[in-house]
């Protein structure tokens, strides 16, 4: 239960003064009724409510899937580089912001949301959620490299890596690659073939935990999570 006047303006109706006059002038209806007071109470599972005789659904958590491009920073804000809500389209204002952070240069998926808790479960490093890149990288990767990424390898932290797991998908002087990593670090998939003298040309996300980039969106292109893909996520199938 939440107040009338908190709930329109949770949905982008207005300030919370601005849907307050709106009330008092009954503009809006709770189950088919004119309500005229700001402080009246709202089931938001079970009340139905109307501004202007139009519905207005209660969303408290919005979920993203932005396949990133490349020259765009993981930030609410930043003076220098566009970031990645500059591509999310958000007119009832929600406090959105991204889930983890992609480097300038690297692209693929990446979570924006205003769920502050699923965020939270997603990226603690209690967690372990698995992250899978694709690369291109300078240099003939081997089996010897897939070896060391097993075992953790030394990005001149206090503690090497977690084990990794790499997939040569071609081996040449510029080698294709998947990379799947339980951690955060900073550059950490760039860090790991520096360790074993090779760079990264090229890095795309292509899943976290349970969620997989929809290859059908275009670089700077978004769409909301499915149903079913939501409750993977929440439910941490990984």
């Amino acid at each position: 239960m939440i107040r009338l006047d908190k709930y329109l303006a949770d949905m982008g109706i207005g300030t919370r003064s601005e849907v307050k006059n709106i009330i008092r002038k009954k503009q809006v209806s709770v189950n088919g009724m004119p309500i005229s007071k700001p402080e009246a109470k709202v089931d938001i599972t079970k009340d139905t409510v109307c501004y202007q005789g139009k519905t207005v659904a209660y969303e408290p958590y919005v979920y993203y899937m932005l396949n990133k491009p490349g020259g765009c920073v993981s930030a609410v804000k930043d003076n220098l580089y566009p970031t990645v809500l500059s591509f999310i389209e958000n007119p009832k204002g929600y406090n959105l912001f991204p889930v983890g952070r992609l480097d300038l240069d690297t692209e693929g998926l990446l979570l924006i949301t205003n769920d502050g808790t699923l965020a939270h479960e997603l990226l603690s490093p209690k967690k372990h959620v698995t992250k899978t890149y694709f690369a291109k990288v300078q240099g003939r990767v081997t089996r010897e490299d897939v070896q060391r990424f097993s075992l953790g390898l030394d990005i001149k932290e206090e503690k090497p890596t977690l084990p990794a797991t790499l997939v040569i998908e071609k081996s040449d002087d510029i080698s294709e690659i998947r990379v799947s990593i339980t951690e955060g670090k900073y550059h950490q998939v760039k860090r790991m073939f520096e360790a074993v003298g090779k760079q990264v040309l090229f890095l795309k996300r292509l899943s976290m935990g349970t969620l997989q980039l929809d290859e059908t969106l275009t670089p700077g292109s978004y769409r909301a999570l499915t149903t079913e893909e939501l409750s993977a996520l929440k439910n941490r199938t990984i």
